[in-house]
């Protein structure tokens, strides 16, 4: 059963759920992943301080996990 991830979740918190979620965050222009305070933010707030669309990333993510599913 694939994990499903909401906006309020914390980018660290993605990472320990799947570390290709990096990958994904990484494209779609969070190049500061390893940064020290993107690990306490939640994808919302760190979608907000990109200009990026918080639910399209959302979408994006769960359909990477559910594929890992297939």
């Amino acid at each position: 059963m694939a994990v499903t991830i909401h906006k309020e979740m914390m980018i660290g918190e993605l990472l320990q759920i799947d570390m290709g979620i990096a990958a994904i965050l990484m494209a779609s222009g969070m190049h500061c992943i390893g940064c020290p305070s993107s690990i306490g933010e939640t994808l919302e707030e760190a979608c907000f301080v990109h200009g990026m669309d918080t639910d399209e990333l959302v979408e994006e993510i769960n359909k990477y996990l559910a594929g890992k599913e297939d």
